[in-house]
């Protein structure tokens, strides 16, 4: 325990030296402002004693006073951008000890444990990471207020009264807990991997590290508010003041960067350290799950989350659909033989009073933040049942780009298939059979195919519904806010796709759809893979390697022979949406 100590104290005294540090920089940029303002005390005192008498004094002495006038007004203006300015407040799910006393009682006694304070409350994030976040600026209380109070920016009890003006209190940081981590983690598992995030409250608390990040975040803060888009020649113009004050405060942020980037280590330092004596061993373990949880966690939405969203769905049970997931890859990947055994304990989600409600919080979230969708459902974005999945997203998905397809071939004057006519009411027969032909012709059809697809899709993006801030009832809206102008999504999965990959994708589309209604296949849905094509309940040979060389290189042959080996019928028409 003496080297834990030691090392515990030696992360201590690392942080606390660089928040010394950043505070001596506000302190000397305090100095530096009010240093013109002490010349011109010692001017104006010197000639009350007769030192600096004459009209050259005197110009000098009202020189420097505009000087220090003009150097206060701009410290004053940067001070109060720093105090003002709203820190960028995390996106997640605020939840209350009524919706997961369990989860607070198990916090709490982890803190008691440790030694530190416990975390003022619980948060869920839909990522796989947890930390600890300080909310303690009036922005961000404000926000989690209205949130608690259904969107309403009244006080909690229902009265009309305006609350009273408090003054700041210093408070205990929140705990952001990745949701997939309580679906996927036993409750043994998830107490070892919160133990040295909650660890952190202690060097937290100290004044000095408290009074630094605070000094940090409004810096980082005003660069942001100062970086704002306006519109308009005159707005821009009675914003000049406030981009200068941002250009100092970036300044001070540059100094400032190193120092707190090393206070945050030192700090995560003394926290690991404090948490080595809690469930040590089996947190080991437990950080095997968070690198399973976070593989197929990526998976579950960039291949069955995203497909969904696109579509105007979101499905409302991403956490419970992950288990399902890290499942299926555990069964898939022989480095993760033997994790599906823990399923049989309690896991982590028990802690909640209403999962359902709390995953489906975190999965709504989750479509806005990696995706932009809406903040409320609509006839245009539904929740959608993993038991609903292929009928309503894999089918509909599949339907929707063949259609897009044919409409794009026909704008281009495709005729039909050999076979099937050459008249005008043919010359839109939605067949595999025509999008095949046209694609084995060459002479550059597929190029200027897969920029009429490019172009059908920006369209249809265009015309979808934009993500929306606030509303009653979202939980996570006013938090947004906080986030300034930025646009949603925040963090976007996939970079934009390439007319190739989107023709590529319609062409498969079109296949799958054929094989559904020509060869009695049926939509399906891959835990690890997302939308999935089944002949008699199983996956057939990839499909992917034939559609890229017809579309790539004009070369039928091998999905020729794909669609026989599953009976496809190419001269059949499809049914679109």
């Amino acid at each position: 325990m003496s080297g834990t100590g030691t090392g515990e104290e030696l992360g201590a005294q690392a942080a606390r030296a660089r928040a010394l540090v950043l505070l001596r920089i506000r302190s000397r940029a305090t100095a530096v402002a009010l240093l013109p303002a002490a010349f011109a005390v010692v001017l104006f005192a010197a000639g009350g004693q007769g030192f600096a008498e004459g009209s050259g004094w005197d110009a000098v002495r009202w020189a420097v006073t505009a000087c220090a006038v003009v150097v206060l007004l701009v410290a004053a203006a940067v001070a109060i951008a720093v105090v003002r300015a709203k820190p960028a407040v995390s996106p997640t799910v605020p939840l209350s000890e009524e919706a997961a006393p369990d989860l607070y009682r198990l916090v709490r006694d982890l803190a008691e444990r440790l030694g530190v304070p416990a975390p003022s409350a619980i948060a869920l994030t839909p990522d796989c990471d947890s930390w600890l976040e300080d909310r303690t600026h009036p922005a961000a209380d404000r926000a989690a207020r209205e949130a608690a109070n259904g969107g309403r920016s009244g006080p909690a009890d229902g009265s009309g009264r305006r609350p009273r003006r408090r003054r700041r209190v210093e408070a205990a940081p929140v705990l952001v807990i990745g949701s997939p981590f309580l679906w996927w983690m036993r409750v043994a598992e998830l107490r070892a991997v919160l133990a040295p995030v909650v660890a952190g409250t202690g060097p937290s608390a100290h004044p000095d590290i408290a009074a630094a990040r605070r000094f940090v975040r409004g810096l980082d803060g005003a660069v942001a508010d100062a970086a704002e888009p306006v519109q308009g020649s005159l707005r821009k113009t009675l914003r000049l003041p406030g981009r200068f004050v941002g250009r100092i405060a970036r300044l001070l942020l540059r100094s400032c960067r190193g120092h707190a980037a090393e206070m945050e280590r030192g700090v995560a330092a003394a926290a690991s350290t404090r948490a080595q004596a809690v469930d040590y061993g089996l947190r080991v373990v437990a950080q095997e799950q968070v690198g399973l949880a976070y593989a197929g966690w990526d998976r579950l939405l960039t291949r069955v989350a995203l497909p969904a969203w696109r579509m105007g769905r979101w499905p409302s049970r991403l956490d419970a659909g992950v288990v399902s997931a890290l499942t299926e890859l555990s069964r898939r990947d022989r480095l993760a033989e033997g994790f599906t055994t823990r399923l049989g304990e309690r896991p982590a989600c028990d802690l909640l009073e209403e999962p359902g409600a709390a995953d489906e919080a975190a999965s709504l979230l989750a479509a806005r933040l990696f995706h932009g969708g809406p903040a409320e459902t609509g006839p245009d974005w539904a929740p959608v049942d993993w038991q609903q999945y292929p009928e309503e997203v894999v089918d509909r998905k599949w339907r929707t780009e063949a259609a897009r397809l044919h409409r794009v071939l026909d704008s281009m004057g495709v005729p039909p298939a050999s076979g099937t006519g050459s008249d005008t009411a043919c010359a839109g027969v939605p067949t595999l059979a025509r999008v095949v032909e046209h694609l084995a012709a060459g002479q550059g059809g597929g190029e200027e195919l897969a920029a009429g697809i490019s172009a059908a899709v920006a369209q249809d993006e265009a015309q979808a519904p934009q993500a929306v801030s606030g509303g009653a009832g979202d939980a996570a809206g006013d938090v947004l806010d906080l986030w300034g102008p930025d646009p949603l999504p925040l963090f976007p999965l996939q970079p934009p796709r390439t007319g190739t990959e989107l023709l590529a994708d319609h062409v498969a589309a079109m296949v799958c759809c054929a094989a559904v209604d020509t060869a009695g296949a049926a939509p399906g849905l891959d835990w690890l893979d997302g939308p999935a094509l089944l002949v008699d309940g199983e996956r057939p040979a990839d499909l992917g390697s034939p559609v890229l060389s017809l579309v790539e290189d004009g070369d039928a042959g091998p999905l020729r022979s794909w669609l026989a080996s599953v009976g496809v019928r190419t001269d059949k028409p499809v049914r679109l949406v």
